[in-house]
């Protein structure tokens, strides 16, 4: 434990400290999504920016405790049991749990938007308390503070650079979360974009548990996660210039 104790004094240590800030930010994003989404099935506005803030916050403490774990943590990477020849371990188990969960959830919302599309649902009449969008928000918050926590670790072996560095990208995704969700509910195509970015997110989950016990096996050096990052960033390019094509549609129109 010793090793994991060491605090950052040199360049190589500010190196790490940077990069463990930009990797915890970009995987910060599927988190910041799915709570701006959840957050939005809050009636009051004030309840939807406290809840928002609840969120992020757990999360923040999620990440801390499972530093303070860090030898537990590297544990759940070793079988507990086997199906068969299988190897399950505590990573596969929460990793898989979590992205069935993003899947049914996200399918699920896109199937009442179509509903509220065809007029056979009100919209927004599927409303959430409070209480039960933090249990929701509780409840992912763990898989992708587990995913980000291993991650981490691969990068640095230093628990006060990934706890810095938790802390600062907690801290930009809490000033910049709000505008997300403004963004997100503002346009529903990128919401719906948001949601299939999410249903994606879940099955990458379930692949890499499933690569966990050894059913699948990826190419060498292919991560999945950063295809997806690129895709959706693509996606968001092409309908911010559908979006832009649109409004400036309407404003000739409207002249």
């Amino acid at each position: 434990m010793q090793e994991y104790l060491v605090p950052f004094q040199s360049v190589a240590g500010i190196l790490d400290l940077f990069t463990l800030i930009v990797m915890e930010i970009v995987l910060g994003i599927d988190n910041i999504i799915f709570i701006a989404i959840i957050c939005g099935y809050i009636p009051n506005k004030k309840d939807q920016a406290r809840a928002r803030f609840i969120g992020l916050a757990m999360a923040l403490v999620v990440r801390i405790l499972l530093l303070s774990t860090i030898s537990y943590i590297t544990k759940l990477t070793e079988p507990f049991f086997h199906l068969g020849s299988i190897p399950v371990t505590g990573k596969g188990l929460i990793l898989f749990s979590g992205g069935m969960f993003l899947i049914i959830k996200t399918t699920s919302e896109i199937y009442h938007k179509f509903k509220e599309a065809d007029q056979e649902e009100a919209v927004n009449s599927r409303k959430m308390s409070m209480g039960k969008a933090i249990f929701q928000i509780t409840m992912i918050d763990i898989v992708f503070s587990l995913d980000s926590i291993i991650t981490a670790v691969g990068l640095s072996n230093h628990i006060p650079i990934m706890v810095m560095a938790v802390i600062v990208a907690m801290i930009v995704m809490l000033l910049f979360a709000p505008y997300v969700a403004r963004f997100i509910e503002e346009y529903p195509t990128i919401k719906m974009l948001a949601l299939a970015f999410l249903v994606v997110i879940g099955l990458i989950l379930v692949v890499e548990a499933l690569e966990d016990a050894h059913v699948l096996h990826l190419p060498e050096g292919v991560d999945i996660k950063t295809y997806a990052y690129i895709a959706l960033a693509f996606s968001i390019i092409v309908e911010l210039l559908n979006i832009r094509l649109r409004n400036v549609k309407l404003r000739k129109a409207a002249k």
